[in-house]
């Protein structure tokens, strides 16, 4: 084991956090020693140094404990049931977790495509590292592969830039971590564009010399500036990042020899106002170019980076950059999130004191998520969940589609397209065949199985999430409730022609029939057709409108009313009586909803359906008003009619003597009838008792439950709608 690199690495530790378990990083260390020994990173790189160099760029982050432990264990496999053991009972089920989080997010088939699908892709994997540490810790591992990519095979190279530069460079510098960045982009800039960098590089690297100098210069006159002002300072200087260059070649269109601001300056003080002071005395010294003026001290960034950025004509008349800013904001600016955390006994992460206002750039990080909020709570500030209300899902072919968390299949299939929702038949998640309803989680990969000849289902109205997938549904639903309406209407219709011995054809003919229709109010005849069939329109009332009113028959009329007949032939069954009148009528077959089971008292409508009659629901019920409008049909409750219905309700008390019996007694002295009841023990020494009680309407059963809560011990009653 390279015992002098993990020396030199506890060593930089101990500067910024004096207070870390020595013990435990040697642990884990000598722990991958074992385990990876004989195994290769990279031909020629054995595996534990490339441990030592991601846990070597996770401090120079200045991370916590528990992150360097994860820069050393995040290789381990954790499918293998014996590494996962031995990782659980060495490191805890803390560090397993976030192991195994890590290979998750690197099982994500990535897959080069559109902007928005690159964004999905960057969302998911925030999404699902939750933890920024494992974040921290597969930029620190990028970072590792991009250094040694040339191993690998040209294809290879080119595959692993790409998603370096799309998904690991801006979520680098999205946290902030500018040095992170720039040099992720410059490795990748190597591979897919290698020509160009070495041309570049080349051309860049042989004017060395001469930059070097320019950069003393400059760093001299402007250290002279500050100490005939009295500005105690730090000047530094650099040459500006290859892709930084290449890119602005690239929207300019120009060469190097048109690009002037090479260089870049930083001049570090002690306070904002000596800040502005500072940009004074630049401007003064140089002329400053027109529109290049930047305050990101007055309006920081969403990440918190604070800096003052001017570009000047200076000497030679070469521009250059200066960015003034103190040595806090610099701090902040190098390292991003991982300069807001503080360390504790135990190197736990916290958000203490103005660290709780600095994490408030979570509510701007990566800029995908407008809603992302931080507990100020939690005893652990790097565990958050940034996308608390999605979940992102790949298709077979790699692309990621953006749902709502608790999405299922279904979702997923009219995401894709509305044909593939409406023809779905099953689902296969990771490879599983699974049900519809099945609630999907980030990272899943669904192929969704369809058949031509399939139709969606109102039953996926119970567990579809989005709007989508819902008004798809719906609208299908709708159609096809139309069609049978269409139908019943068309038959209705027609019978009653045959009445006045007209067939339809015969009646359509009539220069009076298309009056009639307006006359109802309808646009077109399959909408007066619907009605008939929906039971808001009687067919006699359509034939007395088109019809000439000498040739309408005049038959003895019937004792059941026409909603009746449509009720009756919908449902094909016979009619019963009941306490819900409708218009008056009281022979209609009624059956009351489970889903919310209604009593007398409650307002109420009632919904036409094939094959059972009316169904009545409380007016609330969610179910009701997901239904079509078309055959809601209102309904009241007939008052001279006293009958009782059975309701369910929950008393929850505490588990002591003689508490069935009170319980009971307080039913029976409000007049009602208990039909059945059950006692339930729970862990917590109480008791759950449910109940079925006949009640005669609403007010009955506030009556039982007021004298149910009377009783010593009982400490809440739910009525129960099924």
């Amino acid at each position: 084991m390279p015992t002098l690199n993990l020396d030199s690495i506890l060593h930089r530790v101990r500067e910024y956090n004096p207070d870390i378990d020595e013990g435990m990083v040697r642990k884990a260390c000598d722990f991958c020693a074992t385990l990876h020994k004989d195994q290769f990173y990279q031909p020629g790189i054995p595996q534990l140094h490339h441990l030592l160099d991601v846990v070597e760029i996770l401090v120079q982050l200045k991370v916590d404990e528990t992150t360097l432990l994860l820069g050393f264990l995040h290789d381990i496999p954790t499918a293998s049931d014996t590494a996962s053991a031995e990782l659980k009972a060495e490191f805890g089920n803390t560090i397993f977790e976030l192991v195994s989080t890590g290979h998750r997010i690197s099982q994500i088939p990535y897959r080069n495509s559109s902007q928005k699908q690159v964004e999905n892709f960057r969302k998911m994997f925030i999404s699902m590292a939750r933890d920024l540490r494992v974040v921290l810790v597969n930029l620190a591992d990028r970072l590792c592969m991009m250094r040694t990519l040339q191993s690998l095979a040209p294809e290879k190279q080119m595959q692993i830039s790409r998603e370096t530069l799309e998904i690991y460079a801006p979520l680098a510098n999205r946290l902030g971590i500018s040095w992170l960045k720039g040099e992720l982009e410059d490795l990748s800039l190597r591979s897919l564009e290698k020509e160009k960098y070495e041309e570049l590089s080349s051309r860049i690297f042989s004017q060395k010399d001469e930059r070097e100098r320019y950069v003393a210069r400059v760093k001299e006159e402007l250290r002279e500036l500050l100490k005939g002002n009295a500005v105690q300072g730090k000047v530094s200087g650099r040459s500006k990042h290859l892709y930084s260059v290449y890119r602005k070649m690239e929207r300019s269109g120009v060469g190097l020899e048109d690009i002037y601001d090479l260089t870049a300056f930083r001049i570090l003080v002690v306070s904002i106002a000596e800040c502005y002071a500072v940009l004074g005395l630049v401007h003064a010294t140089w002329k400053p170019i027109p529109g290049r003026f930047k305050d990101y001290i007055a309006m920081p960034k969403s990440n918190l980076y604070q800096s003052l950025h001017t570009t000047v004509v200076g000497p030679f008349g070469e521009r250059m950059e200066v960015q003034i800013r103190t040595h806090e904001m610099h701090r902040i600016a190098e390292d991003g999130v991982a300069a807001h955390w503080k360390y504790k006994e135990g190197g736990a992460v916290s958000a203490t004191g103005r660290d709780d206002q600095r994490f408030s750039w979570l509510r701007h990080l990566l800029e995908w998520q407008q809603d992302v909020s931080l507990s100020q709570d939690s005893s652990d500030a790097s565990l958050i969940d940034l996308f608390p209300e999605e979940v992102y899902i790949f298709t077979p072919g790699g692309d990621v589609k953006e749902l709502p968390k608790g999405a299922t299949p279904i979702d997923f299939a009219y995401a894709i397209h509305s044909d593939v929702g409406n023809q779905c038949v099953g689902a296969r998640i990771n490879g599983k065949h699974c049900p519809l309803r099945t609630e999907l989680h980030n990272g899943d990969i669904v192929e969704i199985q369809t058949q031509t000849s399939h139709q969606p289902s109102k039953d996926w109205l119970n567990f579809a999430k989005t709007s989508k997938a819902r008004n798809k549904i719906r609208q299908f639903v709708k159609e096809e409730q139309r069609e049978k309406s269409l139908e019943l209407g068309r038959e209705l219709f027609e019978k009653e022609l045959r009445k006045s011995q007209y067939s339809l054809k015969r009646a359509q003919q009539l220069e009076g029939f298309r009056q009639g229709i307006d006359d109802l109010g309808f646009k077109s005849f399959e909408d007066v057709l619907a009605a008939i069939g929906y039971g808001k329109l009687t067919a006699g009332q359509l034939v007395s409108q088109v019809l000439p009113k000498s040739e309408i028959s005049s038959s003895p009329p019937v004792k059941s009313s026409s909603l009746s007949k449509v009720l009756g032939k919908i449902t094909g069954r016979k009619r019963s009586t009941s306490a819900i009148r409708i218009d008056g009528i009281d022979d209609v077959m009624v059956r009351f909803a489970n889903c919310c089971n209604p009593l007398p008292g409650e307002k109420v409508i009632g919904f036409i359906t094939r094959g059972q009659g009316l169904s009545v629901h409380a007016f609330d019920c969610a179910q009701a008003q997901a239904s079509d409008p078309q055959r809601l049909i209102e309904v009241e409750w007939d008052i001279e009619k006293v009958t009782s219905r059975v309701i369910k309700i929950r008393v929850f008390c505490n588990n002591q003597k003689g508490m069935l019996v009170a319980i009971s007694g307080a039913i029976t002295s409000a007049d009602a009838n208990i039909v059945s009841a059950s006692v339930h023990s729970t862990e917590d020494k109480g008791g759950m008792n449910l109940f079925e009680i006949e009640a005669v309407n609403l007010d009955h059963l506030n009556r039982v439950i007021r004298e149910i809560k009377k009783i010593r011990g009982v400490y809440r009653v739910d009525r129960i709608r099924i």
